[in-house]
């Protein structure tokens, strides 16, 4: 069972960043195959890296390639197994893709106009749904582990602490009069 739950976990590591590549395209290019509405939230070229959910799921695609390609290792004989630091990192990715999905699901869905439809259009049907839901499944199911103590789970807010910290210095740089415009 351990040998196909490890298999499982690569082929949807391997679709995890298949997808974060595509999606990245997908905005960089500013490519629409999905009509309707305005999309909000999208940029194009290098301006869509402001956005915390492109940089969630990057960050996720790459931790996916490079979980895959330790396990496929792993199989093949060449390595014992993950250490706490592969799944730190995993853990790190995962909260930050599913936070992306929380904010948009509770809190961004709700007060849009157009609601959570207009917020899963083309490249951000990827980011803020597929791919976070795929990576917080496989985690869970295909990835479970010992090898988390509790303190380590706390390294799972240190993206969005950064981000954070980043989000705030920018909002205090561009207040006009105590307000952000």
């Amino acid at each position: 069972m351990k040998n196909n739950k490890i298999k499982i976990s690569i082929i949807i590591n391997i679709l995890v960043a298949i997808l974060t590549t595509a999606a990245v395209i997908i905005m960089y290019t500013g490519f629409k195959f999905m009509p309707g509405r305005d999309i909000i939230l999208e940029a194009t070229k290098i301006e869509m890296l402001k956005f915390f959910t492109v940089q969630s799921n990057i960050f996720v695609g790459i931790v996916s390639l490079v979980f895959a390609i330790k396990e496929i290792k792993i199989l093949k004989g060449n390595k014992k197994e993950l250490t706490v630091t592969d799944y730190v990192f995993k853990l790190m990715s995962t909260t930050a893709v599913g936070l992306t999905f929380l904010v948009v699901f509770a809190y961004l869905g709700p007060i849009t106009d157009g609601g959570i439809p207009v917020m899963l259009k083309n490249s951000n049907l990827f980011f803020h749904l597929i791919i976070p839901v795929v990576s917080i499944l496989n985690f869970i199911i295909f990835e479970r582990t010992n090898k988390l103590s509790f303190k380590k789970s706390f390294y799972g807010i240190i993206p969005t602490a950064i981000y954070g910290v980043y989000y705030l210095t920018n909002v205090l740089i561009h207040a006009e009069n105590g307000k952000v415009s």
